[in-house]
């Protein structure tokens, strides 16, 4: 990492509809509180993805509510909701009243949706590429727009319409902070740009990653806005172990192999997972989502909280 870039953040990313009940999330939640990561963050997804899932897929904000009382000190979030799930002004109403019950400590990751499937087997339309980012794009200005209001707050958008909203009830943030994330090269940057607090890399490596930043700032400056306005950062599936034997075991218990890990993500000793977290630090990333897909091996995020953590 360089002198100049600052610390990096580890928050905790999970995917709970791989096979997860609330109290799995709730004992990782607690766990990396305690042990100091930045935040908590789940998917919102309703399908698992090369497995069955069960018992079955939980709802991002039901459990987050849960967790805001069960938790005191961490920030929750999602990364990311679907557009495609929930209106925009229940969902602002949502995260509203989520943000209320945790203290001020709720992020919005929000995106157009892309998984077709659980669309399908849960009754929720999915239009096209097109219109879902048109739909996003509407959902954003709705929602920030309903939380900034002082009463009186009107949109006429292709897809929703709102008339005379109160933008009630208000969240204890003003305004929550809201991400964004994906490597569209065009309008995800733009709405970034206009919309988001933070500009989040979706499981890519650090030349990626790094066009995608220079995409994001570009798209500030066209707007007037300054680019280190924005937090920059990305998600990465996590696998430390002290030794081989024990990056193996991590590996095989969430069905992956060590070589893809420590190519495509935060894995291996505890100095290799420091050294990719600093060339993403070197791009400009000041958080890193770790994304931990073994729910119940609370001694893992004991390891980078030990290990790994101190040195970034």
């Amino acid at each position: 990492m360089s002198e100049t870039s600052g610390p990096t953040e580890l928050r905790i990313f999970t995917e709970p509809q791989q096979g997860a009940v609330y109290d799995d999330l709730l004992a990782v939640a607690l766990r990396a509180e305690a042990l100091g990561f930045g935040a908590f963050f789940r998917s919102d997804h309703y399908l698992g993805m090369g497995t069955p899932g069960l018992p079955g897929p939980s709802d991002a904000w039901i459990t987050l509510a849960g967790l805001a009382r069960e938790t005191s000190t961490i920030r929750l979030g999602t990364m990311m909701t679907s557009a495609t799930f929930r209106h925009p002004g229940p969902l602002a109403i949502s995260v509203a009243n989520v943000d209320q019950m945790s203290g001020g400590r709720i992020e919005l990751g929000i995106g157009a949706g892309w998984f077709e499937a659980e669309h399908t087997k849960y009754a929720i339309p999915f239009p096209s590429t097109r219109e879902r980012f048109d739909r996003f794009e509407e959902q954003l200005a709705i929602i920030t727009g309903l939380w900034a209001t002082e009463g009186g707050f009107d949109f006429e958008g292709a897809h929703y319409r709102v008339t005379d909203s109160p933008g009630l009830p208000k969240p204890v943030q003003d305004p929550p902070p809201v991400l964004i994330g994906g490597m569209g090269p065009t309008r995800t940057p733009a709405l970034a740009a206009r919309y988001a607090d933070e500009f989040n890399l979706p499981f890519v490596d650090a030349e990626a990653g790094a066009a995608q930043f220079a995409r994001v700032r570009a798209a500030c400056e066209r707007l007037g806005r300054d680019p280190e306005d924005l937090t920059y950062s990305a998600a990465l599936v996590v696998c430390v172990g002290r030794d081989e034997a024990e990056i193996a075991r991590r590996a095989a218990a969430i069905g992956r192999e060590v070589g893809d890990l420590r190519t495509n993500g935060v894995a291996g000793t505890p100095a290799e997972a420091i050294e990719r977290i600093a060339d993403f630090a070197a791009i400009g990333a000041r958080r890193i989502y770790l994304q931990v897909l073994d729910l119940r091996d609370l001694e893992h995020l004991d390891l980078i909280a030990a290990e790994v953590m101190p040195h970034v």
